[in-house]
């Protein structure tokens, strides 16, 4: 009688748990539903406030409606402008996407590089922190006349302002990712026969790289800010251009397109971040 009890019991414990997993499945594949009709929801009460204000203005000069912005945003993504010897407003948002990708990347492997040997060398750290703290707050946006003048104004300057504003965020995040990392997964490398070099590789750098992920997102979001800034000052391509000549002409619907294509591409290259933050989190997953 006793076996009898137990074995329903017992049966019960493994058979019980799939209904569970998936239920709490159920319940996070709705709630990105959810959330998703959440976001459309307030998207649209954005647009619809946006063309109620544009309606009781009545200034296309000063707010156009959506419907105009999006009509301009549709026209010049085919359009070219300036209409003599310009480009269309996909070929500009290329031009600031390849500036952003190139300065960025460059700024990532500069500031996970440098953060590396900070967090495993102690001098080289004691050493450069205090640079780092001293030009941290400094807004990328005032060494935009100062390069200008070492370098003019064609595409070392974009480069090298993006690099500015990258690498701090990414030595502070990569230096503070790897000082989380628990000490007993290098010991248990070294235990193994892992030289310090390898460890930080192949322990303390894996480990440490979604929070690393999480700054290269932060980073990203100050490289727009950077490029589009030197853009409206010295640039003849990029959106950054295309906002500051139309604003100059008072087209102010061009003006929100060329916001709307930056936004478009800083949630594109914020996604694709996203990605590869969850392939390399596997608890997130």
């Amino acid at each position: 009688m006793a076996t009898t009890s137990e074995t329903p019991t017992g049966a019960a414990g493994p058979a019980a748990a799939p209904p569970q997993l998936a239920l709490a499945a159920g319940r996070t594949q709705s709630f990105s539903w959810r959330r998703l009709a959440y976001g459309l929801l307030g998207l649209v009460l954005a647009a619809a406030i946006w063309e109620l204000v544009s309606y009781l203005k009545d200034d296309p000069v000063i707010l156009p409606s959506v419907q105009k912005t999006v009509s301009t945003f549709w026209h010049y993504l085919f359009q070219k402008y300036p209409a003599a010897q310009g480009k269309t407003l996909w070929q500009h948002a290329l031009v600031s996407g390849a500036r952003i990708l190139a300065g960025w990347a460059a700024g990532v492997v500069i500031g996970v590089v440098v953060g590396g040997v900070m967090a495993s060398i102690r001098i080289v750290r004691y050493v450069l922190d205090p640079l780092i703290e001293i030009t941290r707050p400094l807004p990328p946006l005032a060494f935009i006349p100062l390069f200008i003048v070492w370098f003019g104004i064609g595409e070392t300057p974009k480069f090298i302002l993006i690099i500015v504003g990258v690498v701090p965020v990414m030595i502070i995040a990569t230096v503070a990712a790897l000082d989380a990392v628990p000490p007993e997964l290098i010991q248990a490398s070294r235990s193994l026969g892992a030289s310090p070099l390898w460890a930080l590789l192949t322990v303390r750098l894996r480990s440490a790289l979604p929070p690393i992920i999480t700054g290269m997102r932060l980073a990203m979001g100050g490289a727009w800010t950077s490029i589009v800034a030197v853009e409206l000052i010295a640039a003849t391509s990029g959106l950054g251009y295309v906002i500051n000549n139309a604003g100059v002409n008072l087209q102010t619907p061009l003006v929100l397109s060329g916001i709307l294509a930056i936004s478009v591409l800083g949630i594109v290259f914020d996604s694709l971040l996203r990605l590869l933050h969850r392939f390399a989190d596997p608890s997130t997953r």
